[in-house]
């Protein structure tokens, strides 16, 4: 795969002077016509050899386009904050809104090949993070965005060549370090694991560009020119066709599901039920509190009908958990700045810390419930959304997230009914909305708030 960037690309420097003011002008035109359409983010990796040049063109990039809607992140080690905390957390949080181009100096990619690389990941774990590359790349396509992929190459022998000049000269010396001549050691390695990688994970959603990096000149029209055409078919063509997903289990045909086989009816009685909560908060207040929780996070979800209570469960809940390690999260209506990225960022952006709690007052179930039932997403969106889902929680839970989701279930005369006592109480009264009401009214439960 990397054949054809070892092959000595290069171009004059007369015609880099012709043609870098006719390229800068063009990319500057097309990141406004960006941002005016302003529906979809544009993701730029910057990947590959150390000393191909992949920090001067971060660095072009920044000074062709304007740089106050180009949201550039260089990705080193892992900060303590972001061991606490999935591994694509970090990701997540640097995806820059619709209009706007982000650069990953480093990516979701590096990790992955460094491990397998130093022998700390074994070849069926390798496989598996690519995978979830592969899924998550794939979510950011079919949210709209634009992900172009540029991977940086030098043969063995002109990497050499290139970490000698930059060591020899006072000005450059520093740009090479211990750490890139025990990595230009193993050399041969990275070259059949990044390879292994690309080939893996160049799909027709997000493929690779493999650019030759020896020739500033070629190197920086090359990358230059890829960016410019990426936007500009964009721009004209709209967004790639991905693949829809698998629809979820059709209904069983007695037409029975586990809300219908519910027990509507079982009460507990009142001393019973003071004397077991006492007990229960004691206990969580005591686990809560516990050394083990310093590699724990707690993530609970609380999902289902109107006045079901969901808002009174959770208050029982908060009173055994110190407030000072706990967030309440109510997902209502997305923000302007939340409909500007993927639908699952509004609730990566919360997850929590070790020795943390966050719960959810809804959550990323909605894409699945309120905005499919309502049609405020398409199809395909909620028809993905199950895999996304599942994909999202078993992140959380493999970064050592506890992870509890409770469904609140009433009958649709039940709802009613608090919600006829909900007006008559005026601390309550700001529960009920015109939506809710007439709603419940018709006979049909509700099971969320508006999504737009």
């Amino acid at each position: 795969m990397f054949e054809s960037a070892e092959i000595g690309h290069r171009l004059g420097k007369s015609e880099y002077k012709r043609e870098e003011p006719k390229l800068r002008q063009a990319l500057l035109a097309a990141q406004y016509a960006l941002l005016e359409n302003g529906k979809f983010p544009v993701i730029v990796l910057v990947n590959g050899v150390d000393g191909a040049g992949k920090g001067e063109t971060v660095n072009l990039f920044n000074e062709w386009m304007d740089p106050r809607h180009v949201h550039t992140h260089a990705f080193g080690l892992l900060t303590e904050e972001e061991r606490e905390r999935p591994e694509m957390w970090r990701f997540w949080r640097a995806l820059p809104p619709k209009g706007r181009i982000g650069i990953h100096f480093g990516s979701w990619y590096t990790d992955p090949i460094v491990q397998r690389v130093l022998g700390k990941d074994k070849r069926a774990v390798f496989k598996q993070r690519l995978e979830h590359i592969r899924h998550f790349e794939r979510m950011l396509a079919a949210e709209g965005a634009l992900v172009l992929k540029l991977w940086f190459h030098l043969s063995k022998d002109l990497q050499k060549k290139r970490f000698k000049k930059l060591a020899a000269d006072k000005r450059t010396a520093w740009r090479v370090t211990k750490e890139d001549w025990k990595r230009f050691d193993h050399y041969d390695e990275f070259r059949d694991v990044c390879e292994d990688a690309l080939r893996e994970t160049s799909t027709g959603e997000a493929p690779w560009h493999v650019i030759e990096g020896w020739d500033h000149e070629y190197r920086s029209l090359t990358a230059g020119k890829l960016l410019l055409d990426a936007i500009n078919r964009r721009l004209k063509d709209g967004p790639v066709a991905v693949a829809p997903s698998a629809p979820p289990p059709e209904p069983s045909i007695d037409g029975r599901d586990v809300l219908k086989a519910l027990d509507y009816k079982a009460k507990l009685p009142p001393k019973r039920y003071d004397r077991r909560l006492d007990e229960a908060q004691a206990r969580l207040a005591g686990l809560t509190r516990s050394k083990a929780m310093k590699d724990r996070s707690i993530i609970l979800v609380f999902e289902g009908m109107d006045a079901a209570g969901k808002g009174s469960t959770i208050r029982r809940l908060t009173r055994a958990i110190d407030a000072r390690f706990y967030r309440v999260i109510p997902i209502a209506a997305p923000t302007d700045e939340e409909r500007a990225q993927p639908y699952l960022w509004r609730f990566w952006r919360h997850v929590p810390r070790h020795g943390h709690a966050v719960i959810f007052d809804r959550s990323w179930y909605g894409r699945v419930l309120v905005e499919r039932v309502e049609g405020f997403c398409q199809e395909g969106d909620w028809m993905r959304a199950y895999h996304e889902i599942n994909d999202f929680e078993e992140q959380l839970t493999t970064a050592g997230a506890i992870v509890a989701k409770f469904w609140m279930a009433v009958t649709p005369e039940e709802q009613l009914r608090r919600f006829k006592e909900r007006e008559k109480t005026p601390h309550k009264r700001f529960k009920i909305t015109p939506r809710t009401g007439a709603t419940a009214r018709s006979g049909r439960p509700t099971s969320g708030r508006s999504a737009t």
